[in-house]
């Protein structure tokens, strides 16, 4: 009995995977659909959003005239104290702003980091001799990968730039029973609206699409295939399968030998 179900348990996934179409088991089909079609050159961009967290620094050749402008956990009132202080971050509100020293209430939803370094450096010239150099970055930019993938979880993603592939990587590509023609994206908008959106990775027109690209915090999650729902369901009730064949296998013996007789 337990040699049985030994081998029910190994073989029937594999008898399963082979019903897999090998066309929907790959990526980027059709490759040729990209040179024909008009990209647009224009690279992404990473637009800031409401409850985004963002690290600003601002540096000028005189180290001193900047320290009114960091926001630090532990902030001094000399040099040195600045340098060994804690950088804290700046969350974007609900309605786009952010509470930046000195100049108050900046609205910064829907810029990229150098739209938004644009905008502080000019302000901050008001106060000081010259253009200081500021840098801002988002320190929360994560992404979600669920479902039928090796490493499910969720990923920080450092460089603010991150496709729907880069994010299949992090979590260790997808497995053998995993539906690659209708990966769902989960997205929210900076006004809060959720949806869905169906991905087709197994055709390369995907690197055109505008979803290519992933925001921070979207979620993407891989659904199994049926085979796999099937194998789970199968291993999952084996013992009375195989209860039922043992019994029906008993049946039949009787038969044979009433028959016999």
């Amino acid at each position: 009995m337990k040699y049985k179900r030994t081998l029910i348990t190994l073989f029937t996934p594999l008898l399963l995977a082979g019903c897999v179409s090998y066309d929907k088991s790959i990526y980027l089909r059709d490759d040729e659909i990209l040179e024909m079609a008009g990209q647009d050159n224009k690279q992404y961009e990473y637009r800031i959003m409401p409850n985004d967290e963002l690290t600003i620094t601002v540096s000028t050749s005189d180290p001193e005239a900047s320290v009114p402008f960091y926001r630090k956990l532990g902030q001094a009132q000399n040099t040195q104290g600045m340098n060994n202080a804690k950088l804290l971050d700046y969350l974007v509100d609900k309605d786009g702003y952010i509470d930046y020293p000195v100049l108050g209430k900046l609205h910064v939803s829907g810029l990229s980091t150098r739209e938004c370094e644009a905008l502080i450096s000019k302000e901050l010239q008001k106060y000081l001799n010259e253009s200081p150099n500021v840098a801002v970055r988002a320190s929360n930019y994560t992404i979600s990968v669920l479902g039928e993938v090796n490493k499910p979880g969720t990923y920080a993603v450092n460089d603010e730039r991150v496709n729907i592939f880069e994010a299949l990587a992090l979590a260790g590509d997808m497995t053998l029973f995993s539906v690659r023609d209708d990966v769902q994206l989960l997205r929210e908008d900076s006004s809060g609206k959720r949806r869905v959106v169906h991905l087709d990775l197994t055709t390369a027109d995907i690197a055109t699409s505008q979803y290519y690209y992933l925001q921070q915090n979207d979620i993407v999650y891989v659904k199994p295939t049926k085979s796999k729902v099937r194998s789970n369901t199968f291993s999952n009730n084996s013992t009375v399968w195989i209860n039922l064949l043992s019994l029906a296998s008993a049946i039949a013996s009787l038969i044979i030998v009433a028959v016999i007789r």
